[in-house]
């Protein structure tokens, strides 16, 4: 899993590093310069075989700084450069005052008010290199201005964000400010020693284009230290964390109870069991009422079956201690799920509460009171909604400073609410456990897996969490391999996917880890 760092992480880690004799400001000014032409190169190569025309707009802090080395490295390829400046170089930090000196012997400096948008679209390349990761408010208006006019032309230019999209909080992947418009998409964006939050939350992926990530000699500094708690992106399981036991019987791999709601609403629970069985719980059964039993009977043949019409009965069940995984609330009907929540919770088992069962919580009288450490939540954005109206009221506020409130922070907030991990769905789904723990699990740029937009998906993303806490794992590990296991999962079958699809396709995305 890779490292994703806030930008108060960033500024310590660059701090540490110069302070520690590692490197200096413009050493890393000069490799992050570097870095940007050479995924510039990567990324179109043909840029490479001849000189062409750029245009690179610099700020008044570092990252214009290293806007200035891209355009003399740029410079000495032969290419045009054109250079401009927002504000007067007096106002520059020295290190990249140190970089305007050297490239003003190369060529002039304009200003930012004599730029047009026509001359930017003219070029083949456009260099953002305003505020990156450093912006805290919104954009000047005239830099608004010259951002909504980029954004409704279509001209030559590949456009290059050095570090961030200017307008887009580091920290959130929300754009800062009121207007929407307020923000200059990237073809490519180029972010130093590891991504930033911005890159994978919210609207970060969409404003990104794609990312690539340059080295600047950071990762030579020991005891880089952390502001607040860090986050990881998941990049998928190690084989030995899937792998089953060389020896061992059902049992050994753990029992799921999947609860089914009434007759002709039995589907989102199939699914579900049916994932939890083909990710490597021993035995799923399916608990289902006295009307749907026969709907239900004939429809499955390796999952079992039993009635459960009351809380009661449920409780009678669950007295089996082999039994240790239940999964609760996938097309259960709320009035019912309201009924069963108390049993359920009681019960002390490694629990999934998903759809029909989130509602019932958000209108329980006790509310997270019953909720305990083995319980996972899997929120979309209307259910974290209603469980948690003032976390999702401050994500849905226009955000006048940053770092802006993200849904890292909203998520982390939720789980220490709850007191149980907690799972909030979307592309860039985050999932946070009481102890602050945090990964993102992001189906986004190559990842991307738009086919789970489709019914059903959600309930066999939670069938994969049951199963995998019947195997063992614990609730936070649990939901992130799944989260993982089902992106991976769409975007090997592709288009056309429904959610039946899912968990036929799984055997070939664990072959494919090497199982």
């Amino acid at each position: 899993m890779a490292e994703i760092l806030t930008s108060a992480q960033m500024r310590a880690a660059e701090q540490a590093a110069m302070a520690s004799g590692v490197v200096t400001g413009l050493e890393l000014m000069e490799r992050a310069g570097q870095g940007v032409v050479t995924a510039v190169l990567d990324a179109w190569p043909e840029l490479a075989h001849s000189a062409y025309k750029a245009v690179v707009l610099c700020g008044l802090g570092n990252n214009g700084g290293d806007g200035f080395v891209i355009a003399r490295l740029l410079k000495q390829r032969g290419w045009e450069v054109e250079v401009c400046l927002y504000g007067t170089p007096e106002k520059l930090p020295p290190d990249a005052r140190a970089n305007y000196e050297k490239w003003h012997g190369l060529g002039e400096v304009a200003g930012f008010a004599d730029l047009c948008v026509g001359q930017i679209e003219s070029c083949d390349l456009m260099i953002d290199a305003l505020f990156g990761t450093g912006l805290t408010r919104p954009i000047p208006a005239e830099m608004a201005a010259l951002a909504q006019g980029l954004a409704h032309t279509k001209g030559a230019a590949r456009r290059v964000a050095v570090d961030l999209p200017t307008g887009l909080c580091s920290d959130s992947g929300r754009i800062l400010g009121d207007n929407s418009d307020a923000v200059f998409p990237s073809d490519l964006t180029v972010s130093f020693h590891t991504l930033k939050l911005g890159h994978v939350l919210g609207q970060g992926p969409q404003i990104c284009g794609q990312v690539a990530v340059a080295d600047i000699g950071l990762n030579a500094v020991d005891d880089i230290p952390q502001d607040g708690a860090t986050v990881t992106l998941y990049d998928g399981p190690p084989r030995s964390v899937l792998a089953k036991q060389s020896f061992g019987h059902k049992y050994s791999h753990g029992h799921a109870l999947i609860l089914s709601g009434p007759s002709g609403k039995t589907g989102a629970a199939r699914l579900a069991a049916r994932a939890a069985l083909r990710v490597g719980a021993g035995l799923v059964t399916l608990g289902t009422p006295h009307e749907a039993v026969t709907e239900v009977a004939a429809q499955i043949t390796a999952l079992m079956l039993t009635e459960i019409d009351t809380p009661d009965l449920l409780t009678r069940v669950l007295s089996d201690p082999r039994l240790n995984a239940l999964c609760f609330g996938p097309g259960f009907g709320v009035a019912r799920a309201e009924a069963f929540l108390p049993a359920v919770l009681a019960s002390g088992r490694a629990t999934v509460l998903d759809a029909d069962a989130l509602t019932a919580l958000a209108k329980s009288d006790s509310g997270f009171a019953g909720l305990h450490e083995n319980c996972v939540l899997t929120p979309h954005a209307g259910e974290f909604k209603r469980l948690f109206p003032d976390l999702a009221a401050r994500l849905a506020e226009p955000p006048l400073t940053g770092p802006a409130y993200s849904k890292v922070d909203a998520t982390r907030s939720a789980a220490r609410r709850a007191g149980c991990t907690v799972l909030f769905k979307g592309p860039d789904t985050v999932i946070a456990s009481p102890d602050g723990q945090c990964t993102v699990s992001a189906a986004i740029y190559e990842h991307a897996a738009p086919w789970l937009a489709t019914a059903g998906a959600g309930d066999v993303l939670a069938g994969l969490i049951t199963g995998l806490m019947a195997r063992g794992f614990p609730p936070h590990q649990a939901a992130e391999t799944a989260a993982w296991l089902h992106v991976e999962t769409a975007r090997c079958f592709g288009p056309g996917l429904i959610a039946e699809d899912l968990s036929e396709t799984l055997p070939k995305v664990l072959r494919g880890l090497g199982l």
